[in-house]
């Protein structure tokens, strides 16, 4: 995947594209990232990209010149653009995966009060957000999409399972995790973790993010339960939804399928 990143602050996504996980990506070539600093493009002597806005206001707008130019030299006119805007859809997994089948995405980072509207009306980007607050760009909010991209590009996390294992792709927030030591400040490793019985522990790692989905995202917990119930999972996770739910449906024999 070729992503560009057009921003005024291009040591902001630098320092994170080049690190971590994104930096193994990027120098195993399964991602490239094209970072453009959009002051490269203004015509002004000043190297100024903003102005006063029409009609009062406070704050500046990015001016529509430099940002033409920058979304010309990255080819935006064939290729999938993303604004990240609070106006925006608000970012989901759905949304996350039509990103990553893209082959080229461009970012582009809006930084003071926005950008002036006709960016907006030639080049007609997806507008995204992150959640419903303001941050002072784009820079950050562009660098999360880009992570959660990242994640679903094959060979990109070491572990294949990860990738739609974690949090919310299975409908359930994580379940708890350990490590070494056993003991720590009078605090134990749950006993069922050391049994070496592999079913136990599944079940037992289903039961936990069950709980802390009902405890934590209620909303997500009523959709998994209704998932659920379409498309039953095996007795013994029913068995424990029910317990956990209340709905004695999930104790009901599951219909066989022709």
């Amino acid at each position: 995947m070729n992503i560009d990143i057009l921003t005024l602050f291009p040591d902001m996504i630098r320092g994170v594209t080049e690190a971590s996980i994104l930096g193994r990506a990027a120098r195993s070539g399964r991602i490239h990232f094209n970072v453009i600093n959009i002051r490269d493009y203004t015509l002004n002597k000043h190297k100024k990209t903003d102005d006063t806005s029409y009609g009062g206001g406070a704050g500046m707008v990015m001016t529509p010149q430099p940002v033409f130019d920058a979304l010309r030299a990255a080819e935006a006119g064939r290729k999938r653009v993303v604004y990240m805007s609070p106006k925006g859809r608000i970012a989901d997994q759905a949304l996350i995966e039509e990103l990553a089948a893209e082959p080229e995405l461009v970012f582009l980072c809006g930084h003071y009060e926005g950008i002036d509207e006709r960016i907006l009306d030639y080049w007609k980007p997806d507008e995204v957000s992150i959640g419903d607050y303001i941050l002072t760009g784009g820079e950050l909010p562009a660098l999360v999409l880009i992570d959660a991209v990242a994640r679903m590009i094959p060979g990109v996390l070491g572990n294949a399972d990860s990738a739609m294992g974690e949090s919310v792709y299975s409908g359930l927030l994580e379940y708890p995790h350990y490590t070494k030591p056993r003991e720590f400040e009078g605090m134990d490793v749950p006993e069922i973790l050391l049994s070496g019985n592999h079913e136990a522990i599944r079940l037992w790692q289903f039961e936990q993010s069950c709980r802390v989905t009902r405890e934590r995202r209620p909303d997500l917990w009523q959709a998994y339960l209704e998932k659920a119930l379409e498309q039953p999972p095996g007795k013994p996770e029913r068995k424990i939804l029910a317990e956990l739910s209340g709905d004695r449906r999930f104790l009901q024999k599951k219909k066989r399928r022709d």
